[in-house]
């Protein structure tokens, strides 16, 4: 059975709750609000609830008493960003290790495997992050495993999709393709994202980690390259690494290089990718928009 088409789970009295409901959840939303499924999302504002509202997702207001909304989730998925003392949900709602839910997922980042200098890592490679991002994401992996739920750990390369591309930025000419010769990243399409989580609920497997990208580790200049070649304009100018003015955190992403590996989506869920390189996920997220 193809993935993308949904891996025909049994949606009766199923309920999803989204801690932290933010782009990667919504796109899991739209996958399991059609098959009947009920999804919770945790939300900070009244704006922001009735957008959720809008789109047949429950909101839940976030801080809050989160015990109706456990007892009646039997799934969980967690997205949102730790700080140094890791996940901001377990630290302020302990009650959750307590869920009855069948099937949690945590979306970290691949950035918990630090910089490899463009080398290939695995699930099998060690968390080694250089960052202070990518530790507190290994804190954050290793305080839901330690709840005894049925943890499932999604490392999430650079996400995109529509309203997350470069295009605005190629139009409005800010563009620039930074140069770090050996420089590398991962990417994965937010509709891949929502297929790898909604294959996993399918099949669970309780502890598994899984790396979530596409087959094309490629350098950033060229996605814009193919970003304004899509876009019929001229290709951003380049700028070598050391002369570009970037943010702190912008930089901190070049200071890491790395390949990695998708095997494990594809054998034990059955995942074909919609997106398996930048260019066709580009043209995809052109067209959406």
């Amino acid at each position: 059975m193809r993935a993308e088409r949904g891996p025909g789970i049994v949606a009766a009295m199923n309920t999803l709750l989204c801690l932290g409901y933010g782009y990667s959840a919504a796109a899991l939303a739209r996958r399991l609000l059609p098959q009947g499924w009920a999804v919770i999302g945790t939300v900070r504002n009244a704006a922001r609830a009735d957008v959720l509202r809008a789109g047949g997702v429950e909101p839940l207001a976030w801080p809050g008493d989160l015990a109706p909304a456990l007892a009646r989730a039997t799934h969980v998925l967690d997205s949102a960003a730790p700080d140094a003392a890791g996940d901001p949900f377990l630290r302020a709602a302990p009650e959750i290790g307590g869920s009855a839910a069948r099937w949690v997922g945590y979306l970290s980042t691949t950035g918990v495997y630090g910089d490899h200098q463009g080398g290939w890592v695995d699930e099998a490679t060690p968390a080694t992050p250089a960052s202070d991002r990518g530790r507190w994401r290994v804190l954050a992996e290793d305080q839901w495993r330690a709840t005894g739920l049925p943890v499932h750990v999604f490392r999430l390369a650079g996400i995109y999709g529509p309203g997350r591309g470069p295009f605005e930025k190629v139009r409005d000419g800010s563009a620039r393709r930074i140069l770090k010769p050996g420089q590398v990243f991962s990417r994965i399409h937010v509709e891949d994202i929502a297929q790898v989580l909604e294959a996993s609920i399918a099949r669970p497997n309780p502890g598994a980690v899984y790396n979530v990208c596409d087959d094309d580790p490629a350098p950033p200049e060229d996605v814009l390259s193919e970003a304004a070649r899509l876009l019929g304009l001229p290709e951003p100018p380049a700028v070598p690494y050391d002369a570009a003015a970037m943010s702190p955190m912008a930089r901190s992403f070049y200071a890491e290089s790395k390949r990695v590996r998708n095997d494990r989506i594809k054998d034990e869920l059955g995942v074909r990718l919609r997106y398996p390189d930048y260019r066709s996920g580009l043209r995809a997220v052109l067209e959406a928009e």
